[in-house]
């Protein structure tokens, strides 16, 4: 799934928040993000791998944390 894709799917579901997030690291404004590994960013992995890979591709750094 490409950026446009992704987005415009994004925009479907109302997932304004993760567009904020995109949109931050687009413009150089995020550089780390914690996730739980076992929660991850959305509850649908295509969409949360798509938008993982597209912080990344924007130079944000996941850190993932413990579940302990």
């Amino acid at each position: 799934m490409n950026r446009d894709e992704l987005i415009q799917e994004l925009k479907q579901n109302n997932m304004d928040e993760i567009l904020e997030l995109i949109e931050d690291a687009e413009n150089g404004d995020l550089n780390e993000l914690e996730l739980a590994r076992s929660l991850g960013l959305l509850r649908d992995d295509r969409l949360n791998e798509g938008v993982i890979s597209l912080l990344e591709e924007n130079g944000v750094t996941i850190i993932y944390l413990d579940d302990e």
